[in-house]
C-alpha cells in the first residue's frame, strides 16, 4: 500500500492544489455573479485568478520542479491552461445551461453543476498536458 501510495503521489498532491484551486476559482465566480456579473465574464476573472495559483502551486509543490523555466514552459502552461480554462470550461457550461434549464429553475444550482463537470474535465485535460509538456520529468 505504501509502494502504491508513494508511485501516486504526485496524483494526490496534484488534486490538493486542484481542490484549492477550485475553491479559489467558485468562490470568486459565485462571489461576482451574485454581485451581477455576467456568467462568461465572472468565470474569465475567476479562472484567471485560480491559474496564477495554479502555475506555483503546481510548480514547486505537485510536480516538485526545481528548474529555471523557460520562456517556452510559461507559455505552453499558459496555453494549456487557458485553453481548459476559457474554451473547455464554458462550452460545458453553457451546455448545461441549455440542457437544465427547462428543468431547473434555480440559475445558482445550473451554474454549479456545469462548473463542476466544467472543473473534472479541464483538471484532466491540465494534468495530461502539464505532465507531458511542462513539468517534464527527466527520467
Amino acid at each position: 500500500m505504501k509502494k502504491m501510495l508513494k508511485k501516486q503521489a504526485e496524483k494526490v498532491r496534484f488534486v490538493i492544489v486542484g481542490g484549492l484551486n477550485t475553491a479559489i476559482d467558485f468562490g470568486i465566480l459565485f462571489t461576482l455573479v451574485a454581485l451581477g456579473l455576467p456568467t462568461v465574464a465572472s468565470n474569465f476573472v475567476s479562472t484567471s485568478v485560480a491559474m496564477v495559483f495554479s502555475f506555483f502551486a503546481n510548480k514547486s509543490f505537485t510536480f516538485r520542479d526545481t528548474g529555471q523555466k523557460t520562456v517556452k514552459h510559461i507559455a505552453l502552461f499558459l496555453i494549456i491552461t487557458i485553453f481548459g480554462m476559457w474554451v473547455i470550461q464554458p462550452i460545458i457550461i453553457q451546455s448545461i445551461k441549455l440542457v437544465l434549464e427547462p428543468w431547473v429553475a434555480n440559475e445558482y444550482v445550473i451554474l454549479l453543476i456545469g462548473k463542476i463537470l466544467a472543473t473534472i474535465a479541464s483538471l484532466i485535460w491540465n494534468y495530461l498536458m502539464y505532465r507531458r509538456f511542462v513539468f517534464v520529468k527527466n527520467t
